[in-house]
């Protein structure tokens, strides 16, 4: 089995820890790429971020179905180009965000997330509604420390474990979720400062996608998720077309 890890963001060093982070869990057997696209952002702070992003997603994602990858991890918290990604992938595609959510639902009533800026938190409240976790997720807490700054800034793995304290705290929850790729190798230093489940994304979504692979699930292709229909692009994405049209 080939499961191909997508950091959004063109940081390698990032790349290499969410790679760590990801075959870590992975079973014998599993092989584990992370890869980060040839063009986007250096990190994902916004929406602008975000949308640019996807179309270095998408490319790594067409890249992988001529390399017979069975299935997707997005690494960016903002799960970016999920349904997109999930049209033009073969097999399953999971982002770290909604694995994060989901994971965090099996370990007690209700959950907090601690992610980077406050300006990210908004992004965090609609993804936890899409996903039906409004009630579990108890509250969405920022440490204010930048994407690229989480493997630069001494104190960041201090800070962060005292963000996850107080979220814990003020929200009551029973788990906390790790709300950045960039944070994938703090969970267990976390969850042993402040006696509680942290869940990384990396790692659940790895798991996720590994266990619909060794089911033999996929996205159903009937409907919504079917491939794009075949038309032309033009300027910058002329690479995404697959003909022109009629």
């Amino acid at each position: 089995m080939l499961i191909k890890v997508v950091n959004p963001n063109t940081t390698l060093s990032m790349t290499a820890t969410i790679e760590r982070c990801a075959r870590a869990v992975a079973s014998p057997g599993t092989r584990v790429e992370a890869v980060s696209p040839s063009m986007g952002p250096a990190s994902i702070e916004s929406h602008v971020d975000e949308a640019l992003s996807v179309p270095g997603i998408l490319e790594q994602i067409a890249l992988g179905e001529t390399q017979g990858v069975d299935g997707y991890v997005i690494a960016c918290f903002g799960d970016p180009g999920m349904d997109a990604a999930r049209e033009a992938a073969s097999g399953p595609v999971v982002g770290i965000a909604e694995a994060a959510m989901h994971t965090a639902t099996f370990l007690g009533r209700g959950f907090s997330v601690v992610t980077t800026l406050g300006r990210t938190t908004g992004r965090a409240w609609d993804l936890a509604a899409h996903y039906g976790f409004s009630r579990q997720c108890t509250g969405i807490h920022a440490c204010e420390i930048p994407v690229l700054e989480l493997e630069t800034d001494p104190d960041a793995r201090k800070v962060i474990t005292e963000a996850c304290r107080d979220a814990a705290l003020q929200d009551g929850s029973d788990a906390i979720v790790l709300g950045c790729a960039g944070m994938a190798d703090l969970c267990e230093h976390i969850s042993s400062e402040i006696g509680l489940p942290v869940i990384d994304g990396v790692a659940a979504a790895t798991l996720t996608v590994q266990s619909l692979v060794a089911m033999g699930l996929r996205t159903g292709k009937r409907g919504e998720f079917a491939p794009p229909l075949p038309k032309a692009y033009t300027g910058l994405l002329s690479d995404f077309g697959t003909a022109a049209p009629r």
